[in-house]
C-alpha cells in the first residue's frame, strides 16, 4: 500500500521532477505534489510524496530527512492524513442557524 510523505524546508526554486528524482533513488514514486501559493504560483516550501509501499517510505524517511538539496537541509516525515472539516458542532449540512430559523414565522 502506499504511503504519503511530508516534505518540508524545501528551496523555492526545486521542481516536482526534482524532487521526485531525489526520492526514486530510495524507492518507487507513486507522485509528486509540491504546494503553491494560489495566488502568486509560487512554492509555500513544502509538498508531498508518495512512495509505492510503507518499507519504501520509511527507507526515505531515514535517508532523506535532513538531505541537503540545493542548499537546504529537507525534513520528510510520516504526512498525517487530510483532515476533515466540519462547522465545529457536527451538523453538517444545515446553516448556522439550524432547524430555529425554518420554524420562525412572519
Amino acid at each position: 500500500m502506499a504511503k504519503n510523505l511530508f516534505v518540508g524546508s524545501l528551496p523555492f526554486s526545486v521542481t516536482e521532477d526534482a524532487l521526485g528524482q531525489v526520492f526514486a533513488q530510495v524507492g518507487q514514486v507513486q507522485s509528486v505534489a509540491i504546494i503553491k501559493d494560489k495566488y502568486s504560483g509560487n512554492s509555500r516550501g513544502f509538498g508531498f510524496v508518495e512512495m509505492s509501499t510503507e518499507e519504501e517510505a520509511k527507507q526515505a524517511i531515514e535517508k532523506l530527512n535532513g538531505y541537503s538539496l540545493e542548499g537546504r537541509n529537507i525534513i520528510v516525515k510520516e504526512a498525517l492524513p487530510k483532515p476533515t472539516f466540519t462547522n465545529g458542532r457536527g451538523d453538517q449540512g444545515r446553516s448556522r442557524f439550524g432547524d430555529r430559523r425554518q420554524q420562525r414565522r412572519y
